[in-house]
């Protein structure tokens, strides 16, 4: 039996539908605008008491092996600035399930920083409030992924601005199984000719089904995809096979890569997508629907 003294969340994995540069500053950070959903795949955390005061972390899952369990994972570092800032003398040990792939553009890491923060903060009886100035501190992620929920992402990532839930719908992640460089990435795309000058995209304040989001994505981009293919060709081939799954409405590069996405009518139809890509790939594939979509 589950201790009272153990709690359980989900680091629901998170997708840009589009992401555009808008700018950089003078620090070297990119300005975004990106629309962040979260889907029902994700990881599992556990979190169970300990009196003594320390946090340690123990990780399995699919995608568990190589990672730190020391104090330079994001999950202890969360821990240990809730601590800090919560004034907490309690501890905890928090067990990682890692079910989705490292590095792969699809926000793992911060997603499991923050549902740490989630799972201490009712652990050790801390207000959630203080949980907003924390997230921050831990990567221009991590806010977002506090919340779970739809979100229009722009500044670093620092302005978020909720947006209606997803329509009923499906979505399909398939990440070909090679890593990409972030930094590389926005090398490559600054060589390129950098941030361009568009009109911000307008979001509705409902979605009438599938097909209108799709027809709001259709007039945006992620500027980061013609980049990233250019250093992992695997990428457009990836694209190019969820784009020829039965029922597919559009596919996409998620984030910095390398996973990406397809979008489909309903759940059922991603996941039949997701059964055939299986078939023909070694690679990592998964369908199902967006977390917190309307019903």
């Amino acid at each position: 039996m589950t201790s009272p003294l153990t709690l359980h969340d989900t680091a629901h994995a998170k997708i840009n539908l589009f992401l555009h540069v808008t700018g950089r500053r003078p620090d070297g950070y990119h300005l975004l605008d990106s629309l962040a959903v979260f889907t029902e795949v994700g990881d599992r955390l556990t979190a169970e008491l300990r009196t003594d005061g320390n946090c340690t972390l123990s990780i399995h899952g699919p995608f568990g092996t190589g990672l730190s369990s020391t104090d330079d994972n994001l999950i202890l570092k969360a821990a240990q600035l809730l601590k800090i800032h919560a004034k907490s003398s309690f501890g905890a040990h928090i067990t990682l399930e890692k079910n989705l792939p490292v590095a792969s553009g699809i926000g793992g890491g911060s997603a499991d920083a923050a549902a740490t923060l989630r799972l201490l903060s009712t652990l050790w009886n801390i207000p959630k409030d203080l949980l907003k100035d924390i997230a921050p501190k831990l990567g221009a992620d991590v806010p977002v992924c506090l919340a779970q929920r739809a979100t229009r992402m722009q500044g670093i990532g620092e302005v978020l601005k909720a947006v209606p839930a997803m329509p009923a719908g499906g979505i399909m992640l398939v990440n070909p199984g090679v890593a990409v460089s972030t930094p590389d990435i926005f090398r490559r795309f600054s060589a390129n000719g950098g941030p361009k000058s568009r009109t911000e995209p307008n979001l509705p304040c409902h979605w009438d089904g599938m097909e209108h989001l799709v027809s709001v994505l259709d007039k945006t981009t992620n500027d980061l995809q013609p980049p990233a293919t250019g250093l992992a060709p695997i990428i457009n081939d990836t694209l190019q096979a969820i784009s020829f799954s039965t029922d597919c409405l559009l596919s996409r590069m998620s984030g910095s890569g390398a996973t990406c996405f397809g979008l489909f009518p309903t759940a059922r139809s991603a996941q039949l997508a997701a059964q055939e890509l299986q078939k023909q790939y070694n690679w990592w594939v998964w369908g199902g629907a967006f977390a917190s979509a309307e019903k």
